[in-house]
């Protein structure tokens, strides 16, 4: 518990149960050569958690702000390079649980593990409080520094995903599918190989590979806005 403590006073949250938060820093690598618990399932239900709390907080802060400012500021907000640079605040990176693959690959340091570690730590809070407004609290301790007096000022943070779900539905009128194709390697350094199937006639399918599912998702989202930038699009 002591250890933690500079975590849990950053969060302005103590657990109760300890071994929710310990699940939540648990990294797939470090699970896999152990043979316990990884942090997945909870990185899911932080990532519902927070996006549901940046949605009411900022309907309430901005009750005059039309859907899309909302949607936008919101993209602002809750996206991998915010979390990972809330993560790196809180010092994540000094307690996440990795396996020996990961951490010699710099895995303290990406900011899709941090950002991915900080989802899982939001949906511990969210079980161990039994609470969505304590989880919003925290939430919005962490992220209100983030937002923006002034919406019409807002300069948005985009992936490469949000880029090409932006292009497909301007473009062909529907998002981009991604599928996870295989997975290879051994436990504690797996690749994914991951399949995006843009939306056009005849359909585009464009195959990369990473060391996680959305970094994979995003090279993929990536290569498909550069070959639809050489193209013109087809209907």
């Amino acid at each position: 518990m002591e250890k933690y403590k500079f975590i849990f006073k950053a969060l302005s949250y103590n657990f109760k149960k300890l071994e929710l938060f310990k699940q939540a820093i648990t990294h797939t690598s470090y699970a896999n050569e152990r043979g316990t618990y990884h942090n997945e399932r909870l990185e899911f239900l932080g990532d519902a958690v927070l996006e549901l709390a940046i949605s009411e907080i900022l309907y309430f802060k901005f009750p005059q702000a039309e859907e899309g400012k909302l949607t936008k500021a919101r993209a602002f907000l809750v996206n991998e390079t915010s979390l990972a640079q809330i993560a790196r605040r809180l010092k994540l990176g000094e307690v996440i649980l990795l396996g020996k693959g990961e951490e010699s690959q710099g895995g303290r340091t990406k900011n899709s593990i941090l950002a991915d570690t900080l989802e899982a730590i939001l949906g511990a809070i969210y079980l161990d409080s039994q609470s969505f407004k304590e989880v919003k609290r925290v939430i919005n301790c962490l992220f209100g520094p983030l937002i923006p007096s002034n919406l019409n000022k807002l300069k948005e943070k985009k992936d490469y995903k949000t880029l090409l779900q932006e292009y497909t539905q301007e473009h062909f009128g529907d998002r981009p599918v991604y599928t996870l194709i295989k997975s290879t390697g051994p436990d504690h350094a797996k690749i994914f190989h991951v399949k995006v199937t843009i939306p056009r006639v005849p359909p585009l399918e464009i195959t990369t590979q990473g060391y996680s599912i959305k970094g994979a998702e995003q090279k993929a989202a990536q290569k498909a806005l550069s070959i639809l930038h050489q193209t013109e699009p087809t209907y």
